[in-house]
């Protein structure tokens, strides 16, 4: 079933507001993919965004969806293709790093909400001019991190942002606390040396933690 942009965003946004943190996971064993997810959703984050950056990402997002109480997102989608693919494996949205007219057109008429990618004010307004009103902001760091996002919160008021990218424990209250963040991606909840390890009562903590930040 189709969506419009303004209802992949009303979606969108009922995600993000399930915790202040959406773990953004590169996993490439998916013997670990439900462990893994497991361990994050008993720590609070239940959102969970599976970037197709490995050869084992789909097959990861068909395990994570069959854990209870988890939102089982698609990073990194870049193509129409990429889109069809993530359906398919069972992903509830989508997240893109930037966005092109051809990639949000499949991901409408798929019916898969979405958070495209801006790093510019001219970017956003673009989106909110086809009637997305929330955006990821990506890479936030190296593209002004938390002053750039406060300093465009006046001029563009009716968008919200998930600034994703050098995110850490160390600045993610300094994005949070913003009235124009509603929730940051993260990818410090699950280091791979802890999923290597299999340390899943580690991760559980380290979700635990983010869980309790608090957006603005």
């Amino acid at each position: 079933m189709a969506i419009t942009p303004q209802e992949a965003s009303k979606k969108a946004r009922e995600i993000c507001k399930l915790a202040p943190i959406v773990p953004v996971l590169v996993v490439h064993d998916p013997a670990h993919a439900k462990p893994l997810a497991q361990a994050l959703v008993r720590g609070g984050l239940p959102a969970l965004e599976v970037t197709l950056r490995t050869p084992a990402a789909l097959e990861v997002i068909k395990e994570m969806s069959t854990v209870e109480g988890g939102v089982v997102g698609a990073g990194t989608l870049v193509t129409p293709a990429d889109v069809t693919a993530a359906i398919e494996a069972g992903a509830k949205f989508g997240v893109s790093p930037g966005s092109t007219p051809e990639l949000l057109d499949a991901a409408e008429a798929a019916g898969l909400p979405m958070l495209p990618g801006v790093a510019t004010s001219s970017e956003a307004m673009a989106l909110m001019a086809r009637g997305y009103s929330l955006l990821k902001f990506f890479p936030a760091e190296a593209a002004g991190g938390a002053p750039y996002l406060k300093s465009i919160g006046g001029p563009l008021q009716t968008v919200e942002f998930c600034p994703t990218g050098g995110v850490s424990p160390q600045n993610a209250n300094d994005y949070l606390k913003l009235p124009n963040v509603i929730c940051a991606g993260g990818s410090w909840v699950a280091p791979a040396d802890m999923v290597k390890a299999g340390d899943w009562d580690g991760i559980e903590a380290l979700a635990r933690e983010a869980s309790k930040l608090n957006a603005g």
